[in-house]
C-alpha cells in the first residue's frame, strides 16, 4: 500500500504540473490571438479610412470637371501640385495570370505613377516620359484600353469610358511633348548662362558622347531625315539596323520587338564608341537600298512626316517584318566581282586612322562556301549597286584582291562580308535570312563573329544576336581568336558582352594563358580585371560590379575606337 500511495501522489503532482503548463500555454496563445485581432481590426479601420480618402480624392477630381464622364478632362502641365493628370485606371499585371487591378494613376514630374492606397508610396511605371510612346491596344476582351510603351517594358491600361480613354492618351502624349519642350528650354537657358571661357557641363546636360553621337550619326548619308517617313532632324536610332528615326517611327519600331529593331535615343542615352562607329558604317541610304529595293515596283505609298500613325506603322511592318520590298535572292550568279579592302566606304564624318586595324584573316577557300543554284543569272540590283560603289571607293588602292561573291548562300555571304568588313552586304545577308551564327564546317566551323576582326563589324553582329561564346572545331571562341591576334579592342568588347574567359580550347589553353604566352600586357590586364570583377560580384551580391572595372573598360573602349595605336603595346616581362 505504501508503494501505491507514493506512486499516486507523484502522478497527481505530475498531472497538476502538466495542466498548469498547458494552461499557461493556452493563456499565451489567447494573448497573442487578442493582439493579432487588435492589429487586424486596426488594419481594417485604416483600410476603410484610406478607401474613403481615395474616393473623396476621386470625387474632387470629378468636381473639377462636372461632366467627368462626358467630356475630356483637362491636362494641366503647370498645376501647382505638379500633378498634370490623375484618376482611376485599371492596370493589367505582367505576371502569368494577367489579372486586372484598379489603381490611382497620375502624371507628375514627367513620370507616370500609381498608388494602390491613399498616402501609400507611389510606384513608378515610366521613369521618363520622353523615352516612351502611347498607342491604342488591340485587347479584344476589354474596351477603352491603351498601352504605354517604354524601352524596357509596356503597361496595358483601361479607362472607365471612351472620353476618359481619349483623355488619358492625349494627356500622355502632351506630357511627352511637354517633357521634350522643358528639356529644350533648359538647354537654351544653360547655353545662354555659360560664359565664353567656361567649358564645364551643367548638371543634367547630355554627356559629350550623346552630342558626339548625334553629330556624327546625323552626318552620314541620308541620316538627316527619318529613314521611314523622311521627317527632318531625327534624334532616335535603331542600333541593330543602323538607321535614324523620328520619335513616332521609333515608337513603332520599339513595338516590333528587339529581335527586329533596338531603339535608342541619340540625345538621352549614352553611346559606346564602338556603337557610334557601327552607326557611321551604315546609315539610312545604305539600308533603304536593301529594305526599299523594290519600292518602284509596288503600289504601296511610302509615308511622309504628316502621315497618320497607322500608315507609318503599316509601312514599317511591311518593310522590316514582312520584308515586302527587298529583292529576292537569285538562284545563281554570273560572276559579279567585289574588291576586297577596308570597310571605310560610307563614313561621312569620321575616319579611322590608317594602319590601325589588324590584318584580315586569310581568305576562305571558295570551294568551302555554299552557293545557290538555279536558272537566274544575276544578283539583286541592290547588291550590284553595293558592288559598284565599293569598287569605285577602292579604285585608288593598290594590290586589291578581287573576289566573286555572287550566288552565295545568305549565311556564306554574311561569313565572307564579315571578314571583308563590308557592312551593306552584311546587312543585306541578314535581311535575306542569314543565320548570324552560321557555321562554315569546311573551315574549322568558324562563325561570322570569329571572321569579322573589327570593332564595328563585331558590334553589328552582336547587336543582331551573334553568340559571343560559340566556338569553332578547335574549341576557340571569338575571345580566343581576338587574344591570339592581339586585338585588345575586341577582347574588351567580347568581355563586356559576357565572353567566357575561363573557356579552354582543345589544347587546354584559356585566353589568359594565351595572352601571357604572347606577352600582351593589356589583354592580360583586361582578362584579370574581368575575372576579379566577377568574383567581387559573387561575394558582394551586386549585379553591376565595381566602378573601377567600368572605368577601366570604358577607357580601353575609348582607346580602341579613337586611339588604337596606344593599344599596340607589348610587354616583354609578362612571362
Amino acid at each position: 500500500m505504501g508503494y501505491h500511495s507514493f506512486f499516486s501522489s507523484v502522478c497527481e503532482k505530475y498531472v497538476l504540473c502538466f495542466n498548469r503548463a498547458e494552461i499557461e500555454k493556452v493563456e499565451v496563445n489567447v494573448n497573442e490571438l487578442e493582439t493579432r485581432l487588435e492589429k487586424y481590426t486596426q488594419l481594417v479601420l485604416n483600410s476603410a479610412r484610406e478607401k474613403r480618402d481615395m474616393e473623396q480624392r476621386h470625387g474632387a477630381v470629378k468636381k473639377k470637371d462636372v461632366s467627368y464622364d462626358d467630356s475630356i478632362m483637362d491636362f494641366s502641365p503647370d498645376a501647382p501640385n505638379g500633378i498634370a493628370m490623375e484618376g482611376y485606371l485599371y492596370k493589367r499585371a505582367s505576371n502569368a495570370f494577367k489579372t486586372w487591378s484598379r489603381r490611382w494613376f497620375s502624371i507628375q514630374k514627367n513620370q507616370l505613377v500609381y498608388q494602390k492606397k491613399h498616402n501609400e508610396q507611389i510606384t513608378v511605371v515610366v521613369e521618363d516620359l520622353r523615352l516612351c510612346t502611347v498607342k491604342l491596344s488591340s485587347e479584344q476582351d476589354r474596351r477603352f484600353c491603351f498601352e504605354v510603351v517604354s524601352p524596357s517594358k509596356s503597361c496595358l491600361l483601361q479607362a472607365d469610358s471612351e472620353r476618359q480613354h481619349q483623355s488619358w492618351i492625349s494627356a500622355v502624349q502632351n506630357s511627352i511633348a511637354s517633357a521634350f519642350q522643358d528639356r529644350r528650354d533648359d538647354n537654351l537657358d544653360r547655353c545662354s548662362s555659360v560664359s565664353a571661357g567656361s567649358v564645364r557641363l551643367s548638371a543634367g546636360e547630355p554627356e559629350p558622347s550623346g552630342r558626339e553621337a548625334l553629330e556624327e550619326v546625323q552626318a552620314i548619308s541620308g541620316n538627316g531625315q527619318c529613314c521611314d517617313c523622311g521627317e527632318p532632324g531625327p534624334d532616335w536610332a535603331s542600333i541593330n539596323l543602323g538607321i535614324t528615326l523620328c520619335i513616332t517611327c521609333s515608337g513603332i519600331h520599339r513595338s516590333l520587338g528587339v529581335h527586329f529593331s533596338k531603339v535608342r535615343s541619340l540625345t538621352l542615352d549614352s553611346w559606346e564608341p564602338e556603337l557610334i562607329k557601327l552607326m557611321c558604317e551604315l546609315g539610312n541610304t545604305a539600308i533603304n537600298k536593301i529594305y526599299e529595293a523594290r519600292i518602284d515596283e509596288i503600289t504601296i505609298k511610302k509615308p511622309h512626316p504628316s502621315s497618320p500613325r497607322q500608315d507609318k506603322e503599316s509601312w514599317i511592318r511591311s518593310k522590316y517584318v514582312e520584308k515586302k520590298f527587298i529583292h529576292k535572292l537569285p538562284e545563281t550568279g554570273r560572276g559579279t566581282v567585289l574588291l576586297r579592302s577596308s570597310a571605310q566606304r560610307n563614313r561621312a564624318a569620321t575616319q579611322d586612322k590608317p594602319n590601325t586595324r589588324p590584318a584580315l584573316k586569310p581568305k576562305p577557300n571558295r570551294a568551302t562556301l555554299p552557293r545557290l543554284t538555279g536558272t537566274q543569272t544575276h544578283m539583286p540590283k541592290n547588291m550590284l549597286e553595293f558592288t559598284h560603289l565599293h569598287a569605285q571607293s577602292c579604285a585608288q588602292e593598290t594590290n586589291n584582291e578581287e573576289e566573286d561573291l555572287s550566288g552565295l548562300h545568305p549565311g556564306a555571304l554574311l561569313y565572307r562580308s564579315a571578314a571583308m568588313q563590308h557592312f551593306p552586304l552584311m546587312a543585306d545577308a541578314l535581311a535575306h535570312g542569314a543565320d548570324v551564327n552560321w557555321v562554315n564546317v569546311a573551315e574549322d566551323s568558324k562563325t561570322p563573329l570569329i571572321q569579322a576582326n573589327s570593332l564595328a563589324a563585331c558590334e553589328f553582329l552582336l547587336q543582331n544576336g551573334a553568340n559571343v561564346n560559340q566556338v569553332d572545331s578547335n574549341g576557340r571562341g571569338p575571345l580566343h581568336h581576338a587574344t591570339i591576334l592581339g586585338h585588345t579592342g575586341l577582347v574588351c568588347l567580347f568581355l563586356k558582352r559576357g565572353a567566357d574567359y575561363n573557356a579552354k580550347d582543345i589544347d587546354d589553353k584559356d585566353p589568359i594563358g594565351i595572352a601571357i604566352d604572347n606577352a600582351n600586357a593589356d589583354i592580360v590586364t583586361l582578362l584579370r580585371i574581368a575575372k576579379m570583377n566577377k568574383e567581387m560580384r559573387e561575394m558582394d551580391g551586386t549585379p553591376s560590379g565595381d566602378d573601377t572595372y567600368h572605368d577601366i573598360f570604358r577607357d580601353f573602349s575609348q582607346m580602341a575606337s579613337n586611339n588604337p595605336e596606344k593599344l599596340n603595346r607589348r610587354s616583354a616581362d609578362m612571362k
